[in-house]
């Protein structure tokens, strides 16, 4: 907290969930004392990263892994090892890829911005991007109809954001471009599961460090060795401004190993308890639902749906996630996973608290519950106004 007061900054409590925006995660005690043990000291970078491979493969059932930047950065790594193979002179033309093999094909669904066009990711390689199907719809013979001579890999897109009904099933997707010979990247950052895509046959398979393995920011490339190599080459190329220092290395090596022995049961646990504590707390309040709800891409966690009916909460879902965002002097700020909330919802995340912060949140939402009921107007505005000052204020930055 001397941090915080040194530099202003204002502590938050986040229950919107692994958020780059926010930091991430609370990153683990192993990884802490293994990134404070290497800073100070040398390490030759290729063999770090052998042993990251190897951590990787144990942690995914891979043939092999390294780690780059972020999942962003795995991304685009990915699909230029798909063009270049470990062929040092086209790893070095890139992001020029005239005479290569150079579309990737993607679920219309699944062009998705998790921060950033996923699009954009595929262009930096120097790919062209080849939509498959409709955004709510799609299907086996669409993909194998998109698949040319031309095509170098199939992106496969695991996240909330994506539409989550009416595409193709990452098991399908696999076999209709394996069977055209094509090499299938799945995007998994935000996944609980390291085994269940490798298991299913994706040739590359991606996840974030710094999400729920409570690492430092990084990305994990794991899969075919083949394919890992090429990946790896490209720090040669285009992946120089995507390099991940010793720290990030040493952190992800860290955080799948103390992953294989995490209690995820106790957590579990802890997490319903936050939740029956919160629905129990706003039971009762005018026009507001409280319900538990699954994790849409299937991990293993509940998240608390929070449904308003404005007109007796006499409040929007917008403003009272704005309002527990910015409170009162002397309050804790309160983030929640508002993705959806024009449509008089939001989600309230129980995986990154401290202890004691389930209550901070729960008296949070009752004091702005409270002042709802309490203000001589509902405290309803357009949700245009709340885009546009969104905005505004990150176009202000750094003012």
């Amino acid at each position: 907290m001397d941090f915080y007061s040194r530099l202003g900054l204002r502590p938050v409590i986040n229950v919107n969930g692994t958020m780059t925006s926010l930091g991430a995660s609370i990153v683990a005690p192993p990884v802490i004392e293994a990134v404070a043990s290497i800073l100070p000291q040398f390490v030759e970078i290729d063999d770090l990263q052998r042993k990251a491979s190897a951590a990787i493969a144990r942690a995914c059932g891979s043939e092999g892994g390294y780690v780059t930047a972020s999942c962003s950065a795995a991304i685009t790594l990915g699909i230029a090892a798909t063009m270049t193979g470990d062929d040092a002179g086209l790893i070095e033309r890139l992001p020029d890829t005239s005479g290569m093999r150079n579309e990737v094909v993607i679920q219309t669904g699944h062009l998705v911005n998790y921060g950033a066009p996923i699009d954009q990711a595929i262009r930096l390689a120097g790919a062209r991007v080849v939509p498959v199907g409709a955004a709510t719809e799609a299907h086996g013979y669409q993909l194998a109809s998109t698949i040319t001579e031309r095509t170098t890999a199939a992106l496969y897109v695991v996240s909330h954001h994506t539409v989550q009904f009416g595409l193709i099933q990452v098991e399908e997707f696999i076999a209709e471009a394996h069977a055209r010979g094509v090499p299938v990247i799945v995007d998994a950052a935000s996944e609980y599961d390291l085994t269940r895509f490798i298991a299913a046959g994706a040739d590359l398979v991606l996840y974030s460090a710094h999400k729920f393995l409570g690492g430092l920011t990084a990305g994990i490339v794991a899969g075919r060795k083949t394919l890992v190599r090429a990946a790896y080459f490209q720090n040669g190329g285009i992946g120089r401004g995507m390099k991940v220092g010793k720290e990030g290395i040493a952190g992800a090596i860290a955080a799948l190993e103390q992953w294989q022995h995490r209690d995820h049961a106790a957590a579990r646990a802890r997490e319903r308890g936050y939740l029956d504590l919160w629905i129990a707390g706003l039971s009762g309040r005018p026009g507001i639902r409280a319900e538990t709800d699954a994790d849409p891409t299937g991990n293993p966690l509940d998240r608390l749906k929070l449904s308003i009916d404005p007109r007796n909460a006499r409040i929007s879902a917008w403003d009272l996630a704005d309002a527990l965002s910015h409170p009162p002097a002397g309050s804790m700020p309160v983030i929640v996973r508002d993705h959806e909330a024009e449509l008089n919802f939001f989600f309230i995340d129980p995986c990154n608290l401290h202890p004691g912060q389930e209550h901070v949140v729960l008296e949070r939402l009752l004091a702005e519950l409270e002042r709802a009921q309490r203000a001589p107007e509902p405290l309803i505005t357009p949700f245009y106004q709340r885009d546009a000052r969104r905005l505004s204020g990150r176009r202000n930055w750094p003012d």
